[in-house]
């Protein structure tokens, strides 16, 4: 990335080892790294695409992949897809199961449970991740996105929400509407983000259990780093208070919502993600001045996951 000083790289373990999957070249280098150079798949792939062309995607991820190995940096908010074939490898890898589930936790402003019968988006894959029967639950958690409120409310996938499976934490959105379609315990609403913060990490310190991480940038203030979705009003430190809350459960995490300029030569892909309001054609300067602060921000989150996790480097013994 322009402008910005590699870190020189330490010793870690395989398991601390972070691992930036290389579409877009959004993600700087981190201390370590694996980087899988996935560049071709970019378009294919990039904001969402049918089920056929997103499995052949994830068996080269798939094989890509070490058996072992540290947070994932996936680079555009575009990509939170990903996360899905993540998870579902954790679960496979670790033996989770319905009598040993693992819980999800997302950082994100936006629900990701959306309506999309063409396969899978950036904004549809948690819907998939709940349903699975090895997953307890997942808590997506610091929207302050309309995308849950009454007029986008036809497009909430209610099955997780009505099964339990699902729950959203969210601040000034009003969702009185849940009530009325049996989705009401699933919405959890708070005055603030410090409070939302407060009362999740209370929810992961009482109920302890095996949990992948999964945090996109959008859900911070731009204050703390800018992305090119439209951003929540979460504070590093609220973030950081509730990885803490995670310390020795996180199995598995992933970042993203880096941000990269892309002009996509999918007419739908451009209609639908103008609608969303994303920007996709940065200028070169903005575009420089946010990636440097997007990637002193992933060192900072690489650490504290990697602390929380239980896998931070030492520099001593590693």
């Amino acid at each position: 990335m322009t402008g910005q000083t590699a870190m020189p790289d330490v010793e870690f373990l395989p398991s601390q080892r972070p691992v930036v999957l290389d579409v877009d070249g959004s993600v700087g280098h981190l201390p370590a790294e694996l980087r899988l150079p996935l560049g071709p798949w970019q378009e294919g792939v990039r904001f969402g695409c049918g089920l056929a062309r997103f499995a052949q995607f994830g068996a080269e991820l798939n094989a890509a992949l070490p058996r072992h190995h540290g947070t994932v940096f996936m680079g555009s908010g575009d990509f939170h897809h990903f996360s899905w074939p993540l998870i579902e490898r954790c679960i496979a890898q670790q033996g989770f199961a319905p009598e040993r589930p693992l819980r999800v936790v997302v950082l994100d402003n936006h629900p990701d449970n959306m309506r999309f019968p063409w396969g899978v988006h950036c904004g549809s894959w948690v819907r998939r991740v709940a349903l699975h029967p090895a997953v307890s639950q997942v808590h997506v958690a610091g929207i302050t996105s309309g995308d849950i409120g009454r007029k986008h409310a036809w497009e909430n996938y209610l099955a997780p929400l009505r099964a339990g499976k699902l729950t959203y934490w969210s601040c000034g959105v009003g969702t009185g509407w849940a009530r009325r379609v049996g989705a009401g315990k699933a919405f959890r609403s708070f005055a603030s983000v410090a409070e939302l913060a407060q009362a999740l990490a209370r929810h992961l310190n009482a109920w302890p259990q095996d949990t992948y991480l999964s945090i996109d940038k959008d859900v911070f203030a731009p204050e703390v780093v800018r992305t090119n979705w439209d951003q929540g009003r979460m504070l590093e430190s609220e973030a950081r208070r509730i990885i803490e809350a995670l310390r020795g459960q996180i199995v598995g995490s992933d970042v993203t919502g880096d941000v990269s300029s892309w002009r996509y030569t999918t007419w739908w892909k451009r209609l639908l993600s103008a609608g969303d309001g994303q920007d996709t054609e940065i200028d070169p300067a903005t575009l420089a001045a946010w990636q440097a602060g997007q990637h002193a921000f992933n060192q900072r989150l690489f650490a504290q996951i990697a602390e929380a996790a239980g896998t931070a480097a030492d520099n001593d013994t590693a």
